[in-house]
């Protein structure tokens, strides 16, 4: 058996390897005309919402619409960032310092992709990589591999229309397992896994190039300058969009002890349910079953999650559910990552004790991804940046739809997330094109570059002159 997959899996990178080749001399428009077809695959309205059905009903997980937006709006941004970029032949030339830079390929790529995002992910790396001219297969999660195959079954059959070698973009054979995966992985040239940090731990201890991201569980502040209803709305939207499965969702939020009842008033009103103490408890005892969440509340529709958290009636017509929390505490907790729309409410003596409060989240999970802040105030913003161990601080943004790339923003489209160290993660930003090229640099002599000695050294020299 282990012999069949160890075959299965070496055809896969060898029929890549050919696709590669026959690739090899596309130009710049030839390789953006292919990546055009990529994204129409996933983007024409039939398609999106077909796969988003699809979505929801194999893994159970989120809603369509919300899905459908996944599909059409990340598709639509990332093909707008790909097609502003060179990655083929001559990419930048800077004849003043000598330098010329040619884009090539890094490989064949195994793209790991999570069971929240079936569709949205394989096509989003497959855009990526075949903008650099690899060629990839798609390591989908058991739960969503029927939507990640019919994904990547448009995808080939747009790149076969125009004549491109289909085999650019391929999947692992059905059924997908952790040994499928992991074969994988040691044989691309290049991994980048988004989902499980089980898969991202692996990739990493793999010996093969890896890019894996880090785990969400983003914090957000309210400060005492904040348009308190903007803020609301904006939280609400990002924690509802498909239920809460973003790694870029709000999970926490961390009021000003200033404004907190006025703030906690526009949640309601924002469709927040506030849970009583007692309410709070049946929560807690349904969300994890033995340490661990419980499927039947994550990414659930609300009225369902109200149910099996045993609410009142008047719960199930509310978006969201808030518990009030007065410390951090530790994984297992309602300061982890909940997946679900339960949204965990801190009340902060004041700024820097609110900094505090999100760091000490941080710890529990998600250092590294990301936090928010609303604010009228620039330098509270600057602030959260300088002191937070986090590589994306976004203001006064629904962070959902800000975190990985916007149209009122300048992050690029992406799915897929990077921590930075803090996280375990090679990349400290958004995955994007950059990541799935090799450069090669044409170095010429220029004028020389040499300062004096005194130039670099003289400071040093007062300084102990001076001692």
């Amino acid at each position: 058996m282990e012999k069949d997959l160890e075959d299965q899996i070496d055809s896969l990178i060898n029929r890549s390897r050919e696709a590669m080749d026959l690739f090899r001399k596309a130009d710049q428009d030839q390789v953006d005309m292919a990546v055009r077809a990529l994204a129409w695959a996933i983007y024409q309205p039939e398609h999106a919402r077909l796969l988003a059905e699809m979505a929801v009903r194999d893994t159970g997980l989120g809603n369509v619409d919300s899905k459908v937006m996944k599909n059409t709006r990340k598709t639509f941004g990332t093909l707008r960032d790909l097609l502003r970029a060179k990655t083929v032949g001559i990419i930048e030339s800077n004849l003043e310092q000598g330098i010329v830079k040619y884009g090539k390929p890094v490989g064949v790529v195994g793209a790991i992709c999570p069971s929240t995002n079936p569709s949205a992910t394989p096509a989003n790396k497959a855009m990526m990589a075949v903008k650099g001219g690899n060629a990839v297969v798609i390591a989908p999660s058991p739960a969503g591999y029927g939507t990640s195959a019919k994904t990547v079954e448009f995808m080939r059959a747009e790149l076969r229309s125009l004549g491109y070698p289909q085999d650019l973009v391929q999947v692992l054979s059905h059924p997908v397992n952790k040994e499928a995966t992991q074969l994988l992985i040691e044989k691309v040239d290049l991994a980048v896994v988004t989902g499980s940090q089980n898969n991202v731990s692996r990739a990493m201890r793999s010996g093969t190039v890896s890019i894996g991201v880090g785990a969400g569980n983003v914090p957000v502040i309210i400060d005492d300058s904040a348009d308190l209803d903007d803020a609301a709305q904006k939280i609400t939207m990002s924690k509802i969009f498909d239920n809460a499965t973003s790694c870029s969702s709000e999970n926490a939020v961390v009021i000003l002890d200033s404004v907190y009842e006025k703030a906690m008033d526009s949640l309601v009103r924002a469709g927040g349910w506030l849970c009583s103490p007692t309410e709070k408890t049946k929560v807690e005892g349904k969300l994890w079953v033995n340490g661990v969440l419980n499927r039947k509340v994550i990414a659930k529709d609300a009225r369902i999650a109200a149910e099996v958290f045993d609410l009142p009636p008047a719960a199930r017509n509310s978006k969201f559910f808030m518990v009030e929390e007065e410390t951090v505490g530790s994984k297992g907790g309602f300061a982890d990552e909940k997946l679900s729309l339960v949204l965990t409410i801190y009340r902060a003596k004041d700024f820097e004790d609110a900094l505090e409060i999100t760091r000490e989240i941080l710890e529990v999970k998600g250092k590294g991804h990301s936090v928010g802040i609303h604010t009228a105030n620039p330098e509270n913003a600057s602030k959260v940046a300088e002191t937070t161990d986090v590589v994306r601080v976004l203001v006064n943004q629904a962070h959902t739809f800000g975190n990985g790339g916007g149209f009122d923003n300048s992050l690029p489209f992406t799915l897929s997330m990077g921590g930075g160290t803090w996280a375990g993660n090679t990349i400290s930003e958004n995955l994007n094109y950059r990541h799935f090229i090799n450069i090669t640099h044409l170095v010429t002599t220029i004028e020389p570059d040499k300062p004096k000695e005194e130039e670099l050294f003289g400071p040093l020299w007062k300084t102990l002159g001076a001692g």
